[in-house]
């Protein structure tokens, strides 16, 4: 699978709304099990490169918070929105500013997408043992090994290019303006 696969993937699955992680993690059961691996690798790498001081500001913001595991929610939300929205994000965190609508947040109203991040995985467990509700530390280890014989590493340390929120708001003014005072979280 080539990223361009990859995201023809996602943008397809974006029309199933709320069954978006079920209907992924479906097809991507049906093809090989390389092609799963070159999924979740195509994935990680994209976690890895949103992995920036930047948008974590962003997040905050948006948020009035963000936890490491609530930034990693984010980016997952982020990727499933699709290629360009992920694309115009990195480029000017400010775009979401204008593109976050009831219609396209999470369950509980923020943009996080926790289940998101297990699709590669769940998809190579429905694989292999047909059942990715039961946890597996055996298949999770060999997938890890996989990726890691990809190339796969972990991520950097973040130096924060931000401080408080007075920079936020310098930074993101159409954020700011749209959930300083009220944000999502």
């Amino acid at each position: 699978m080539n990223k361009m696969e990859y995201w023809n993937l996602i943008e397809q699955s974006k029309s199933y709304k709320e069954e978006q992680v079920e209907w992924l993690t479906e097809e991507l059961s049906k093809k090989s099990i390389d092609e799963i691996v070159d999924f979740e690798f195509i994935f990680e790498s994209y976690m890895k490169e949103s992995y920036q001081s930047h948008l974590w500001g962003a997040a905050y913001l948006i948020m009035g918070g963000c936890s490491d595991d609530s930034f990693d929610y984010f980016r997952g939300w982020l990727i499933s929105q699709g290629q360009e929205v992920y694309e115009k994000t990195l480029k000017e965190p400010d775009f979401l500013a204008n593109y976050i609508t009831d219609e396209n947040l999470g369950d509980e109203g923020v943009p996080e997408y926790e289940d998101f991040l297990n699709v590669g995985f769940d998809a190579y467990t429905l694989k292999k043992d047909g059942d990715p509700e039961d946890w597996d530390e055996d298949l999770y280890d060999e997938m890890l090994e996989l990726l890691s014989q990809k190339g796969l590493v972990d991520n950097t340390e973040i130096e924060f290019d931000w401080e408080d929120e007075d920079d936020l708001e310098e930074m993101f003014p159409n954020l700011w303006e749209r959930f300083g005072e009220d944000p999502l979280g």
